[in-house]
């Protein structure tokens, strides 16, 4: 099926028209871009220039994630961001397509990423014994090929899908980014099937690996029981964190993506979680209680002090 689009460039309404709203959004999108890409790239610098962390499985994995956090966020937000600048905006067919594909991209990989992270938990707690030798680096690096993979796959499925329907009028997105519901209401074609297949392909794989995650979490909270009491402590603690960004990230996903292809009002507000407040959030929650991280930031903070006063 060949692709007869017509429209060049889709015009995207935004969170707000009104200019006076759009100037506050700004700051404040802005503030919180700034803070994300600053606090996830902290992490992941922390755990490159900290041996200790970086041969830990667990801080190998925490380190992907907040990777993949920056560039998710960046996939979309900068774009909204100085869209609020501007009483037009739009975005070209070409820019659509590649905005939709890397949100995919970097969402599907994280989808494993925190898999991943869930099976290193499993492992550590429910086969301490054998922990070193299940969780080896070269699996370590096995997993993190898996998940560029299986973002690439699941992104490439959805372009491929969205560049099959013809867009030949319509071209106004009540959207602030380019997604697949949005564009499902602009197509000049029946896009039930279609709609059932964004179904099949992302709310399916999200309940699926969710209802998973839980029960693998479940199943680590049972087997704390024969722990110590400081040793249940510190796991309890490393679960609670991991419990609380699977639930961010996937329930927002689920709801977006898990139900027919309609239109919400407030659909903008969960892609604003999504797109930015998960981001954001994903390393306060994993610093916040973790000894191990904030003393590794101590001793990098230190590291550069001595540097640049060396200069």
């Amino acid at each position: 099926m060949e692709n007869h689009s017509f429209v060049t460039e889709f015009v995207l309404l935004g969170l707000s028209q009104n200019p006076n709203v759009q100037k506050i959004e700004f700051v404040v999108f802005l503030f919180v871009y700034i803070i994300t890409i600053g606090g996830n790239m902290l992490i992941v610098v922390t755990i490159i220039c900290s041996p200790a962390l970086l041969s830990s499985p667990m801080y190998f994995f925490l380190a992907f994630l907040s990777f993949l956090d920056g560039c998710f966020s960046s996939a979309m937000t900068p774009k909204m961001i100085v869209h609020l600048l501007y009483k037009r905006k739009t975005i070209s067919f070409q820019g659509c397509m590649v905005q939709l594909f890397s949100e995919h991209f970097f969402g599907g990989a994280e989808v494993i990423v925190l898999t991943a992270m869930a099976y290193d938990r499993y492992v550590a707690i429910c086969k301490p014994l054998h922990y070193s030798s299940i969780m080896s680096r070269r699996l370590c690096f096995v997993l993190m090929g898996v998940a560029w993979t299986g973002g690439f796959l699941h992104s490439i499925v959805q372009i491929l899908f969205t560049l099959q329907l013809p867009f030949c009028g319509p071209n106004v997105i009540d959207h602030f980014m380019c997604d697949l519901y949005p564009l499902l209401k602009l197509a000049c074609t029946d896009t039930h099937i279609f709609g059932l297949l964004v179904v099949a392909n992302s709310g399916s794989i999200c309940i699926i690996i969710f209802s998973l995650l839980l029960v693998s979490y479940g199943v680590i909270l049972f087997s704390l029981r024969k722990h110590r009491s400081e040793g249940r402590q510190k796991a309890l603690s490393t679960c609670g964190s991991h419990v609380a960004v699977v639930v961010l990230f996937f329930v927002p996903c689920i709801f977006t993506y898990a139900r027919p292809p309609s239109a919400f009002s407030f659909d903008k507000m969960v892609a604003i979680f999504y797109c930015t407040l998960s981001p954001l959030l994903n390393p306060l929650i994993y610093t916040f209680r973790n000894k191990e991280v904030k003393n590794a930031m101590r001793k990098v903070w230190k590291r550069l002090v001595l540097v640049s006063d060396e200069k």
